[in-house]
């Protein structure tokens, strides 16, 4: 069974900075890429920054020039820097992990999610 633990959430000013860090249990051969996710009540989840392998990264518009995504792909762990935060960033963020192969399922591909991490941004 694969785990994503999420660390890093919190309470921070506008303008403020967090690092967000969330890193892989189990049994792992390779993941694909890992990324974050973020939803606020009522809304969809939403992209905020994806990393895959061979270095393609992937942001939503919104948080472009704001936020880094970095990972290390050795350790199964992926960090998001979040910069000149925003009252509109305040939501839940999710750690997500596709293309997951484990010991236990072989050949077949799965996706997982954290159980997420509580950012607001007020004054």
């Amino acid at each position: 069974q694969v785990q994503l633990v999420e660390s890093g959430g919190g309470l921070v000013q506008p303008g403020g900075s967090l690092r967000l860090s969330c890193a892989a249990s189990g049994s792992i051969f390779s993941i694909y890429a890992m990324g974050w996710y973020r939803q606020t009540p009522g809304k969809q989840r939403e992209l905020v920054a994806r990393a895959a392998k061979g270095g393609t990264t992937n942001y939503a518009d919104s948080v472009k020039g704001r936020f880094t995504i970095s990972r290390d792909v050795a350790k199964n762990a992926v960090s998001l820097q979040m910069n000149s935060l925003k009252p509109e960033d305040t939501a839940l963020y999710y750690c997500h992990a596709d293309g997951v192969f484990t010991k236990a399922t072989g050949d077949s591909p799965y996706t997982y999610w954290g159980q997420g991490t509580q950012v607001t941004v007020s004054s």
